[in-house]
């Protein structure tokens, strides 16, 4: 099984950062379309993309302004990734200049799916950094870049 980390610093608080994982509205400012956050350890989490894809977990582990634990995988066919079949760990280290944000996705097996996802997460990590300071990346639409 392989993992991926991606990192990106926000220069925006723990509270704030933690509150785009925390929220559905929020959420859906820097990924997807729409979709369902029940930020509670069992909680659903799904998020509608632009494509029509939806991604699904469920909420393992929060701790506040520190730490967000979910399952995740694909409904349907794309990529190979079954509903909650990898973990995704996203820490929050506060520093000088704001967040740290290091997301690890474990459990995915196949490179391709690997590969997809590290560019996935590059991308919304961008877009969730954007938001997360203030600005707004605009539309999510990832199904246009493909």
């Amino acid at each position: 099984m392989c993992e991926l980390v991606v990192t990106r610093l926000v220069a925006a608080s723990p509270e704030t950062v933690y509150s785009f994982f925390t929220d559905a509205e929020r959420w859906i400012s820097w990924q997807g379309v729409g979709g369902e956050v029940d930020p509670v350890p069992g909680g659903v989490l799904r998020v509608r993309m632009p494509g029509g894809e939806r991604a699904s977990g469920r909420f393992v582990e929060l701790v506040p302004y520190r730490r967000v634990v979910f399952t995740w995988g694909w409904e349907g066919e794309a990529p190979p990734v079954p509903p909650g079949s990898t973990t995704v760990v996203v820490e929050l280290e506060p520093t000088e200049e704001g967040t740290l944000v290091r997301l690890t996705h474990r459990g995915l097996v196949d490179p391709v799916a690997v590969d997809l996802h590290r560019a996935g997460w590059e991308r919304y990590l961008a877009r969730l950094q954007l938001r997360a300071e203030g600005g707004d990346p605009g539309p999510d639409a990832a199904a246009l870049m493909e």
